[in-house]
């Protein structure tokens, strides 16, 4: 097979929809737009949900409950396999991970979780670890210290 023997799936490309073309093309005179009306005009778009003036649904619904998702703490993953670029008896923290780019963008801690195998004996300073990150880390001799999350409620 060469570059020149490669087509797509049938069914995976479709003529465009000439418009305007006569009324024999089933999309001449209105061109696929309806009568008139608003929708009908050229340069018009209506934004999603409105509903010409009344009442919109999604305001017409009563909201009702409490949202907790403001409140919500974010944490970074990290997995123990990236954590082997540290030197044996490194202390890794929140800090030398963001350098390293390996814990990046908004959040309120770093989590590490288990995934991969761990080969160098660490102490790890963190929010939050999941149960196999703890033993694998331990199980090396290495150490798990917990740090406070920053939430809502403690920034400031």
């Amino acid at each position: 097979m060469r570059l020149h023997d490669l087509k797509p799936r049938p069914g995976a490309k479709h003529r465009r929809k000439r418009l305007g073309q006569g009324e024999s093309s089933g999309h001449g005179k209105t061109s696929g737009r309806g009568g008139k009306g608003q929708s009908a005009r050229s340069g018009s778009s209506i934004r999603i949900g409105f509903e010409g003036g009344q009442m919109p649904l999604i305001r017409r619904m009563p909201k009702r409950g409490f949202n907790n998702a403001n409140f919500k703490t974010r944490y970074l993953p990290v997995n123990l396999e990236t954590l082997n670029q540290f030197e044996d008896g490194a202390t890794v923290d929140e800090a030398a991970l963001r350098q390293r780019g390996l814990a990046n963008g908004r959040a309120d801690g770093v989590k590490v979780l288990g995934g991969g195998e761990l080969k160098r004996k660490l102490t790890v300073r963190a929010h939050a670890f999941s149960a196999s990150a703890r033993a694998k880390i331990e199980g090396l001799g290495g150490a798990c210290e917990v740090v406070p999350a920053r939430t809502a409620a403690t920034a400031g």
